[in-house]
């Protein structure tokens, strides 16, 4: 799937069916999700998604789903309803089912599912971000950041920085924005992985202020080199 392959991928599926009947429910379940997965997924292109691909996608989403929940997987229920914003794209259902996710994420006992928690707020956030509700996406954000920076890995907490960021510029809160964005570009470019997103930021940025040429610098480093 990850090579988008995605008929190998079911050739490879389909010669484990047989087995299916007689597996215990994690492998049931996991068959499952990487049914729907063959069928609509983050590496799929648009083209593929048709109707059928989409249908086909759901069917399988919903029996992982529901093994999910019959045996108390929780962090597996969490993979199978997050799937789902690849089948339903409109901000409003991506914010459903992150909501969703959220809600079993939160309420679970087990560790596997409890991790989710960075994650889905991520997604929460983008979808409110969308929808135009910045404030709410926001506090998303920065309570993602909040449970990334728990983490001992320090570049875990880049990407949600960056969509702080991202939403205060959307809230005109740019001097914030600024501070945060010239920070990561620091970090990126010391780490010798200089960052395209970050520089259209503050390209973006430096363009609102009314500095042309420091917006004309940022956007020729989003240049190839």
């Amino acid at each position: 799937g990850l090579r988008q392959d995605f008929d190998g991928a079911r050739r490879v599926l389909l010669s484990i069916e047989p087995g299916m009947a007689g597996a215990g429910p994690e492998a049931q379940l996991r068959y499952q999700l990487e049914l729907g997965r063959s069928w609509a997924s983050a590496t799929h292109a648009d083209a593929l998604l048709t109707p059928d691909a989409l249908s086909q996608a759901r069917q399988a989403y919903t029996r992982a789903l529901a093994l999910a929940r019959a045996h108390q997987l929780d962090a597996l229920a969490i993979d199978a309803i997050h799937m789902f914003a690849f089948v339903d794209k409109a901000p409003a259902d991506q914010l459903k089912w992150g909501e969703a996710a959220l809600a079993v994420a939160l309420k679970s006992p087990q560790p596997g599912a409890q991790r989710w928690e960075a994650s889905i707020r991520n997604n929460i956030g983008i979808a409110l971000h969308q929808l135009g509700r910045l404030d709410e996406a926001l506090g998303q954000f920065e309570q993602a950041l909040a449970l990334r920076q728990r983490s001992t890995q320090q570049p875990a907490t880049f990407v949600p920085r960056w969509m702080v960021a991202w939403t205060l510029r959307g809230l005109g809160r740019h001097d914030e924005a600024l501070r945060i964005q010239l920070g990561l570009e620091q970090e990126a470019d010391a780490a010798g992985t200089p960052d395209p997103h970050v520089f259209k930021e503050l390209e973006a940025l430096y363009r609102a202020r009314g500095d042309e040429a420091r917006a004309q610098h940022y956007a020729q480093r989003q240049q190839p080199r």
